[in-house]
């Protein structure tokens, strides 16, 4: 799977970029097991910082803890950008957590190219056969399973019904210009069309992403990332219509300094009926109604629009979910650990009570949200999947994905400066 000092290397470098010190940074893991009192504590870091997950999340830790005592779970919980910003340090320092939380895809590939995760296809192959297939493919490599899911879905729009209504659109958009017509429509009537966490440029990668599907269809963007090449007319497109979007200056005030799940930030832009719409994934209605006040029965989700001309389906979607990796050495604790996550009962609790979606077949039935459902709707008739882009290629590229399209959303780089920024950083990455 690679060279490990190579596949080291840019995660050495993007720490650097970052302004990480490995010294500032508390150890994880290796310190695990065993201990005077008999007990074996796990270090176990996600990022589910919101409410309910948040506290769902711990009690199952207790109740796990409870079915096992002689084990402690001891749980670190970072926001998003801060947990990849100490995971890329710590992955450096060759020191990873006992369980962390992965997305899989390229980023999960170096981490098990530098020999720090466990393989744990025969550990778990008499359970986690029976988990969804889709759900496993993002922690898959060379058919070794090296993560566990525990969510599945894609990135939609999530709409305000009440605000779509008071504009005169009468149907969510399912092309491009419709889209930009409603835009038009809301900001008519002065009303916010789009939330965004301008702060946090994974969010507005998601345009980009899905611009390009729609303009160069699914396969184009993996393609692209084994070609090391992502200077075609499609992307220099799928730039230019994400600049059309931007020019109706659709976002909210402040938008570029806005965080994702703040009180002032995105989610609760959109939770307190200040936006119409957000582009985010299946846990929005949870962190629309933790940050804000949530919408109840008005809200709704739609897929993204077509691009009329562009080779890619609207049932073609762009996301992922969740899963668990353990770090090379880990404890049987930490399997077990999964196990009981992975479990039909773990995940009914966690469909009724988070709202994600099942990766137990079982669980699926426990889904009562609508909208939820038509999340699961879209993922079952899905032509085409793409996972994120910051996490399916290698951690380098990802974030200058991220960075460039920010730089686009604000103004400071052309679609075709995009594409070559992009592609200068796939190149150097081979």
């Amino acid at each position: 799977m690679g060279d490990p000092a190579l596949s080291r290397r840019g995660f050495l470098a993007a720490s650097a970029a970052a302004g990480l010190s490995m010294t500032a940074l508390s150890g994880c893991g290796g310190d695990s097991d065993g201990g005077s009192s008999g007990t074996t504590t796990v270090e176990w870091w996600n990022i589910s910082t919101t409410e309910p997950t948040k506290g769902v999340w711990a009690a199952l830790a207790r109740k796990f803890e409870a079915q096992n005592p002689k084990v402690k779970i001891k749980i670190v919980q970072l926001e998003n950008d801060a947990y990849k910003s100490k995971m890329t340090a710590l992955t450096a320092s060759g020191k990873l957590p006992d369980i962390f939380h992965t997305w899989g895809g390229g980023v999960l590939k170096q981490q098990v190219d530098a020999g720090l995760v466990e393989d744990l296809t025969d550990k778990t192959q008499p359970w986690a056969d029976s988990l969804l297939p889709v759900a496993k493919e993002p922690y898959l490599l060379d058919d070794r399973a090296y993560g566990i899911p525990f969510d599945i879905g894609m990135i939609g729009f999530w709409y305000n019904k009440a605000l779509f209504k008071r504009a005169g659109v009468s149907a969510p958009p399912t092309t491009w210009s419709g889209f930009l017509d409603a835009v038009g429509k809301l900001k008519a009537k002065g009303i916010t069309p789009l939330a965004l966490a301008g702060k946090e440029t994974w969010t507005g990668m998601y345009y980009w992403a899905y611009l390009a599907m729609r303009t160069a269809g699914a396969e184009a963007l993996q393609k692209a990332n084994d070609d090391k090449d992502f200077s075609g007319a499609d992307f220099v497109a799928a730039g230019e219509h994400l600049k059309e979007l931007v020019d109706l200056q659709p976002f909210q005030k402040g938008f570029l300094g806005a965080a994702y799940s703040t009180p002032t930030g995105q989610a609760a832009a959109v939770g307190n009926g200040k936006a119409a719409m957000e582009l985010m994934g299946q846990w929005a209605p949870v962190v629309e109604a933790d940050a804000g006040k949530g919408l109840g029965d008005d809200l709704g989700f739609f897929p993204f629009p077509t691009v009329e001309g562009g080779k890619g389906a609207i049932t073609e979607v762009f996301g992922g979910g969740g899963g668990h990796a353990l770090r090379k050495g880990a404890p049987q604790a930490a399997v077990d650990f999964l196990k009981f996550f992975a479990s039909e009962a773990t995940d009914l609790e966690l469909v009724k009570k988070t709202g994600v979606l099942p990766v137990v077949p079982a669980a699926e039935s426990a889904i009562a949200d609508p909208n939820i459902k038509a999340v699961q709707a879209q993922l079952k008739g899905a032509t085409g999947f793409q996972l994120y882009l910051d996490q399916a290629y290698a951690p380098a590229l990802g974030q200058e994905v991220n960075d460039s399209v920010g730089a686009l959303i604000a103004g400071s780089k052309s679609p075709e400066q995009v594409t070559e920024s992009i592609t200068k950083v796939a190149k150097e990455e081979q």
